[in-house]
């Protein structure tokens, strides 16, 4: 009898510990680490009044002097910019600016004249300003092919380009898409004195655009081709990797007021100087109420003429001394202990009662 219930015993302990064990191998609970119990050691600064005024004393002294270096700089940069998109339409179309542009017939060439108000040491950048014009548009941004850029293999991969993928004939065109498609077609021509300024488009594209996104043996085919003209036409016998007006064109801008580089003058122009500007007003703005503008620029450290940087450091500057100065004196006039507990909400009633 007792051999018998020694067995049961033993059999019900060995159920239980397998239970356990079981109940073990099925728990959540997560290995005891000091990391998953948030038991590391951890820093745990008491923000006391001096190191808040010192903070904020630190933070202006240094931003303060960045902003008035920034807005130095940029106030060194020299910029002219000029909307030509209106003056360059004949007197006769002033009201018709759509059937100006669109028709073969009518001479797109203008002359402008811009003075230098300072000296301008090269690089002298040339930019085309557009605006309203929305290149982050979602259907605009999609029509275009990576693949088909990138290698003459991926020719045929042309389904996001519609409208512009195919030709009647279903031969792919390359580049296709929109984006490409309206590949500005301005042109400017610059002279000072009457000695012709020559401009250089060498490294006006990113670097990693021009060996990483645009094959060396891709070459462009049926490219402006059809019926409506879109923008400028390609150099079928020039890689896309190489033509940098077009790789500049196809970064696509955020905004619909935007510039980009169409090249550069090597040549510093002296204060006063006058540069007549050649123009080929070919690209249409007009259809939806767009704008052109000619601009030239030097830059700077910071890049090109922006005060928003240096405005930006002088507020932030500005607003912490003088939440620095604040704090001073509100410490200096109505100082209080430091973990004082009588200034808590539930403590003022007596401390009230005390007095």
């Amino acid at each position: 009898m007792n051999t018998k219930g020694e067995t049961s015993s033993g059999g019900a302990k060995d159920g239980a510990l397998d239970s356990s064990s079981a109940a073990k191998k099925n728990s959540k609970k997560p290995k005891y680490s000091r990391f998953t119990q948030q038991e590391l050691p951890a820093c745990k600064p008491i923000l006391t009044p001096g190191w808040v005024m010192t903070t904020f004393i630190a933070v202006g002294i240094i931003f303060i002097p960045i902003g008035f270096a920034s807005l130095f700089a940029s106030e060194r940069v020299v910029e002219i910019v000029d909307r030509y998109d209106e003056d360059c339409v004949p007197p006769n179309y002033s009201y018709n600016k759509l059937a100006f542009i669109q028709s073969s017939a009518t001479n797109k060439t203008c002359t402008k004249r811009l003075t230098v108000p300072k000296q301008m040491k090269s690089p002298i950048y040339i930019y085309y300003q557009l605006d309203n014009f929305y290149q982050n548009h979602r259907r605009y941004v999609k029509s275009r092919s990576d693949k088909q850029l990138r290698s003459r293999a991926s020719e045929d991969e042309t389904s996001d380009c519609k409208p512009e993928a195919v030709t009647k004939n279903n031969s792919a065109i390359v580049p296709c898409g929109l984006i490409a498609w309206s590949l500005f077609n301005d042109t400017y021509g610059f002279s000072v004195k009457n000695k012709v300024l020559e401009v250089s488009k060498k490294d006006i594209a990113w670097k990693s655009d021009q060996e990483h996104k645009f094959g060396s043996d891709v070459y462009p085919k049926n490219f402006q081709s059809g019926s409506l003209i879109g923008g400028a036409k390609l150099n079928a016998s020039i890689p896309l990797s190489e033509q940098e007006d077009l790789i500049v064109w196809m970064r696509t801008a955020a905004l619909p007021t935007f510039r980009k580089l169409y090249g550069k003058i090597e040549t510093d122009l002296e204060a006063n100087d006058e540069i007549t500007v050649v123009i080929q007003n070919n690209y249409n703005t007009y259809s939806f109420g767009g704008k052109k503008r000619l601009v030239l620029s030097t830059t700077s450290w910071i890049g090109g003429k922006n005060d928003f940087l240096g405005v930006a450091y002088l507020t932030i500057g500005g607003l912490c001394l003088f939440m620095a100065i604040s704090f001073i004196l509100l410490y200096v006039i109505k100082p209080r202990p430091l973990g004082d507990p009588s200034y808590l909400s539930w403590n003022r009633g007596n401390v009230t009662e005390s007095f």
